[in-house]
């Protein structure tokens, strides 16, 4: 029996889902990187990818058995004014779909946290959790593809379900954003065709280590630059360096005028 003067409880609101109907629609009309992080985490377009990472989420790592698994979709991470944006492939199953945070909780993660460290942009050196008190000056980092997928290798199917996402992470950093990171080649490419559906005019440029692209759009001067992805494919063989990895960003950041 309810009392006089006091209210009903309240349902649990259901678990708001965005479909690949409604991507698009939701992406187009978020008004803030803060808001559009928050929309990324719903979505659920993509089956295949859905089912993968929850899969991992309930099976886990061996290593990670003690631990609840994130499961959702990766946001980007940093700066909601950065003057320099860096690029990814796609979350790692046991890294950032564990964490809950983009390069978090794997070696790629420390790679790349470790190198802005060492350049004074990110505040520790390591990557660990989300709640480590992480920081990073100007700068944000993100992915092309916001689950983590099978074997590291998304569909192109899946690539242009998710691009609506990056497309409006572009376009509301634009503003203040002044150089652009790939890492690795699908960064690279989704880089360029991100930018050029903003009317951006870049010609083809190669992906390589170091490669790049400086030109001027409507009076601003940006800078391309790409390096190879901090996997332990890429690290453990020596194929990227610490040395490598640190004058990409270090060239970079000088270029947006990072301080």
């Amino acid at each position: 029996m309810e009392l006089p003067g006091l209210l009903p409880p309240r349902k649990k609101s259901p678990e708001v889902r965005i479909k690949k109907r409604e991507l698009s629609k939701v992406a187009k009309s978020t008004t803030s990187l803060k808001l559009l992080d928050e929309n990324i985490t719903h979505c659920f377009a993509c089956p295949r990818l859905v089912k993968w990472r929850e899969e991992i989420a309930v099976t886990k790592r061996k290593a990670y058995l003690d631990q609840e698994y994130w499961g959702k979709p990766i946001s980007g991470f940093g700066s909601d004014k950065p003057r320099m944006l860096i690029i990814g492939l796609a979350p790692g199953a046991h890294g950032a779909n564990r964490t809950g945070r983009v390069f978090t909780g794997d070696p790629s993660g420390d790679w790349l946290f470790g190198s802005l460290h060492r350049i004074g942009i990110a505040k520790i050196g390591t990557s660990t959790h989300k709640d480590d008190k992480q920081e990073l000056k100007q700068t944000r980092i993100t992915t092309a593809v916001r689950c983590a997928p099978p074997d590291n290798k998304p569909s192109n199917d899946e690539r242009d379900t998710c691009a609506p996402w990056l497309l409006r992470e572009f376009e509301l950093a634009l503003p203040t954003t002044r150089a652009f990171v790939g890492l690795g080649s699908f960064a690279w490419s989704a880089l360029f065709a991100t930018l050029r559906e903003l009317g951006h005019p870049l010609n083809t440029t190669k992906f390589g280590h170091g490669a790049e692209l400086r030109y001027t759009h409507e009076g601003v001067e940006y800078l391309l630059i790409a390096s190879y992805h901090p996997s332990q494919q890429n690290t453990f063989t020596g194929k990227l360096t610490t040395k490598m990895l640190d004058s990409v960003l270090i060239k970079a950041s000088r270029f947006a005028r990072i301080n």
